[in-house]
Parts: C-alpha cells; sequence; structure tokens
C-alpha cells in the first residue's frame, strides 16, 4: 500500500494537503537516530538557486507545521479566512554539484519541497491548514515556478521515502536510504534524457500533450497527470469512459478474482458484473463488497466509485481494480492484480502518462497514480533502521 497518502481538501484555487501515515506501525523498538540526516545532492547541470522546504503532520500530535534546518518541527500559526501568506520556512538548498543536508526528526510524515529560481507561494487558511502549490488550479501563484516535491513518513519503525509522479512530473530525482547493516536502497532515477522523452512521448498521443505546461519563456516546467488535467480543463474528462464500459462489460459473463495479497495467495475475492455493478463474494460464497462502474475521474482520482477504505476487502479490491484500470489489464485479465510489468499499458485508451514514465526509469519503478504500489511498481525506499537518506536531482 501507499505509505505516504497525500489528503487533497479544495480550498477556493488550490488544495489543503499533508502526507499522512497511512498504515498500522507495527509494535517495535525505536529505529534510526532521533533526528536523521537527509541529504540533497544537486546534479541537474542548472544554474538557479534551489529552495528546499520540509511540510508535513506530527504524526503523534497530527498538527502540521514546518521543519528547520535544525532539524525543529514548529506548528503553524497565524492563519486567516481568506489564507494569508505563510512565513518564509525556505531552506537553502545546494547550488549545481554541490549537496545540503536536511535535518529529519522522527514521528513526521511530510513533503520536501524543491524549487529552482523562485521561492514558492504557501498559505494559511484559517483553521491552520496550509494551502499548497497546485499548478493545474487555475490563477496558482507557484504556476511558473519549477518546482517538485518528494513524500516520506519518519517513525519508529523505519524510514520510508519515495520520489511522485501522482499529481505531476516536473523535476527528476532520484531517492535514497541507507541502513544500519550499510545496505544502501535507490528508485527513481529517470534515464539519460528520460524527461524529454517523457515530454515528446505524450506530445505523441493524442491530447496528452495538452498536459505539457511551460513557463513564459517557453520552457517545460512540468507535465500535469491526466486528472490534474482534466480538473484544469486541459484534458478529455471522460477520456477513458470507452475502454471502463467494455473492461466492466467483461465480467458479465465471465468471472474476476481478485487475489490482492501476495503474502495470502489464498484469500481470494470473485466478481461478476451486472449492469453498472460488480458484486464480489469471497471462497464461501458469501457477498462481501459491490463496487459501481467508476468514471474517468474515478479511476485518474483512485477515489469516488473506487474509494479504499482501509479494511481487508473492500479497500484491496478497489485498490486492485483501479490499478488495473490505470494500466489498462482489466477486462482481459482473469486475475488482478496482474503482476508483470510487460503486461500493462496495451490498449489505445490507457495512462499514458504513467506508461511513458515508467519506461524511462532506470528500474522501471515510478508512482505514476495513487495505488501504483499495487504489484511494487512504486518509486519507493524503506528502512527498518534508517541511518542516512538522500534525495539526488539529476540531470535535465
Amino acid at each position: 500500500m501507499r505509505l505516504n497518502k497525500t489528503v487533497l481538501r479544495s480550498i477556493a484555487a488550490a488544495v489543503i494537503a499533508t502526507p499522512v501515515v497511512a498504515m498500522a506501525i507495527p509494535d517495535a523498538e525505536a529505529a534510526g537516530p532521533d533526528v536523521l540526516p537527509l541529504t540533497v545532492t544537486n546534479n541537474s547541470g542548472r544554474g538557479e538557486s534551489v529552495h528546499l522546504y520540509v511540510l508535513g503532520t506530527n504524526i503523534d500530535t497530527g498538527k502540521l507545521g514546518y521543519v528547520d534546518s535544525a532539524g525543529t518541527f514548529t506548528a503553524w500559526s497565524g492563519g486567516a479566512n481568506p489564507p494569508v501568506a505563510a512565513p518564509d520556512v525556505s531552506i537553502p538548498g545546494p547550488a549545481n554539484g554541490a549537496s545540503s543536508t536536511l535535518k529529519i526528526p522522527k514521528g513526521l510524515s511530510a513533503r520536501i519541497y524543491m524549487s529552482f529560481g523562485d521561492k514558492l507561494d504557501f498559505k494559511l487558511s484559517q483553521d491552520g491548514g496550509l494551502v499548497q502549490p497546485a499548478p493545474w488550479a487555475d490563477g496558482d501563484a507557484n504556476s511558473d515556478i519549477l518546482f517538485d516535491w518528494s513524500e516520506f513518513t519518519y517513525n519508529d519503525a523505519g524510514l520510508w521515502l519515495n520520489s511522485s509522479q501522482v499529481d505531476h512530473f516536473a523535476v527528476p530525482h532520484a531517492v535514497e536510504v541507507t541502513g544500519s547493516d550499510g545496505e544502501t536502497l535507490r528508485t527513481g532515477e529517470l534515464k539519460p534524457g528520460g524527461r524529454d522523452a517523457v515530454i515528446e512521448g505524450l506530445k505523441a498521443e493524442e491530447g496528452f500533450g495538452d498536459l505539457v505546461q511551460t513557463g513564459p519563456d517557453g520552457e517545460v516546467l512540468r507535465v500535469l497527470a491526466p486528472g490534474k488535467g482534466a480538473d484544469s480543463g486541459d484534458f478529455d474528462p471522460n477520456y477513458l469512459d470507452p475502454y471502463i464500459d467494455e473492461a466492466w462489460a467483461a465480467y458479465g459473463s465471465e468471472k474476476l478474482t481478485v487475489a490482492p495479497f501476495k503474502e495470502q495467495p489464498d484469500t481470494k475475492f470473485y466478481g461478476t458484473t451486472s449492469g453498472d455493478t460488480m458484486t464480489f463474494t469471497d471462497g464461501s460464497g458469501a457477498q462481501v463488497a459491490e463496487i459501481q462502474k467508476p468514471s474517468t475521474a474515478d479511476v485518474w482520482g483512485c477515489d469516488g466509485n473506487l474509494a479504499a477504505p482501509n479494511d481487508l476487502v473492500v479497500g484491496p479490491i478497489a485498490r486492485s481494480l483501479c490499478a488495473a484500470l490505470h494500466r489498462s489489464t482489466l477486462g482481459t485479465a482473469p486475475v488482478e492484480p496482474v503482476t508483470d510489468a510487460g503486461e500493462f499499458y496495451d490498449n489505445e485508451l490507457t495512462n499514458h502518462y504513467s506508461k511513458l514514465i515508467h519506461e524511462q526509469m532506470v528500474d522501471g519503478k515510478a508512482y505514476g497514480f495513487a495505488f501504483d504500489d499495487v504489484a511494487a511498481q512504486e518509486s519507493l525506499v524503506h528502512s527498518g533502521d534508517p541511518q542516512t537518506a538522500a534525495i539526488e536531482l539529476t540531470a535535465f
């Protein structure tokens, strides 16, 4: 499951967002230092100043706040309605070819933002919420800034650190963690020329070229994920509907088996469709779930009719269906999730955005959509006893 799930609430033309822990934390002795060093290395080849931000949630108190250069968490205060400018809590980042080290306190679930050139514009709402950059929203103050983020959760069970392309694809960066055993795990690294390959590949797909956002000087700043492009009016909001109809109807005569737990292969659920309803039974034949046919928006967001509660039945089924619809395996596969990445995206109507990003990753892993961790396709590293972590801004 995705460990750093982002909760989004609409507010005016932007969003209030904070990563939260979306997992059960096992009983464990404290592992890793109280303050974890995380080194950001700038190998981007670019000359602009880099600005870093560590913004998130104190896991123990649930309060939103920021971490300064000393590794101290401070809760936000002083918001208003309408939202007002947040204090400048940026941390100077490294120049090209150099490194800077952030200090990450234990008990935090957060985003690390990195912007090039200009600092980012954050605002505080009256209820203490943080209005974060949303370049897919009309009038967002950060639309002309080149920026991106990684997400992490650090607690007594260890560190989970991922790159994310769920909302957009902008700044190539790899993430690393080194454990007490000396092993270093790395993911999220693009192939040489990978950013341009993604951009040009999307321009070659009908409609997807409109997801590419450029600055006033014509430089490509980012590519929006299809769902965000639909939100901004730059992408067909019904793009997947014909495929969804076809995939849903396929199980009117054939039974779909969902086996969502790799470690529990005998746990299976069986689905058949009647009209817009897919009904699932367990091995005993008892009905355990009903899922209504989703819209394109439901698929892009993995929400709505595909909302996945934190349980052991409906949630895993919904996650599997959403991943299958993104990867266009639903309708042809008798068992989901399909785990062979070579079978993904083999349909004219598919998530070409996620497909191209995965193709351009060195290890094939990315967070192209919210449940891309189904079948372990996500760009995530984890250590139960981390000693150091790193983000490398790679060349583009």
